[in-house]
């Protein structure tokens, strides 16, 4: 069995990302460890913060938990402070994981990797699937780690089918549905580009429909972060499952198109 590490920006990013994938993993006996580069102490404070623990504690245990929904055997934390999104003071704060060196942070990565022996690494596509600097950092010290690690896995880099989620909206307007409910997901995000990738530029597109349920419950761990998490579990099972049955990759080097099955 194999042995994948799943590189992300905050706690929660697992959930919608990649958890459908963590779940199938675990399943079929491979161990999964996730590695998170910041302690997300910028998303949402949950109401009431129970005295005397902080957002990024509260936020560990909400990572924790939907560990143990995806069967995760290893949280490992890097420990860098959260950039807040882009444009934020907080993107130069001497200790955010946007301004730290990147060398610095790949070693740590790159530490995990010999220590696991890893035989996959999962990281974020060229603009962290939509720009937040977070994200963008990931993919780059993920690549840095695979440089400077003795043990150096492939790796793939999780995104977002941008053709598939064009027609969800186009649906979704022609269903009646607000302008906020179906955006233009061509229109520039916070580095510029539009989200995710187009399915042109895709290798792997994993079903992962018949664990959705658990997918849902990793993301209702992350219950404190109700501008997204919320959003997403506010969304009827059909549509969820619509827009999170599948969860897409690309894999550095391979050859031009997407692959439907099991890439590991």
């Amino acid at each position: 069995m194999s042995t994948i590490v799943f590189f992300h920006a905050h706690p929660d990013d697992e959930a919608s990302a990649t958890a459908g994938t963590m779940i199938r993993a675990t399943r079929q006996g491979h161990r999964v460890v996730v590695v998170y580069a910041t302690n997300g102490e910028h998303g949402q404070a949950p109401d009431p913060l129970p005295e005397g623990v902080s957002v990024a504690e509260h936020r560990r245990g909400e990572a924790e938990a939907s560990a143990r929904v995806t069967g995760t055997a290893r949280v490992a934390w890097l420990g860098y402070g959260d950039s807040g999104m882009a444009g934020w003071e907080q993107n130069a704060h001497e200790r955010s994981f946007h301004s730290t060196d990147v060398d610095e942070a790949a070693r740590r990565l790159a530490e995990v990797l010999d220590e696991e022996r890893a035989d996959v690494l999962v990281s974020y596509d060229w603009h962290g699937g939509y720009g937040h600097p977070d994200h963008v950092k990931v993919h780059h010290v993920a690549n840095r780690a695979l440089e400077l690690a003795a043990h150096r896995p492939p790796l793939l880099e999780s995104t977002m089918n941008r053709d598939h989620m064009r027609g969800l909206m186009a649906a979704a307007r022609e269903a009646g549905a607000s302008e906020d409910e179906a955006w233009d997901v061509d229109v520039p995000m916070q580095d510029g580009n539009p989200i995710g990738t187009p399915e042109a530029e895709l290798h792997h597109r994993v079903d992962v429909r018949d664990v959705i349920d658990l997918k849902r419950a990793a993301l209702a761990c992350h219950a404190s972060q109700t501008s997204d998490v919320g959003m997403m579990l506010a969304m009827p099972e059909e549509h969820f499952l619509a827009g999170f049955g599948f969860e897409h990759y690309t894999e550095p080097g391979r050859e031009p198109g997407m692959v439907e099955g099991w890439p590991f």
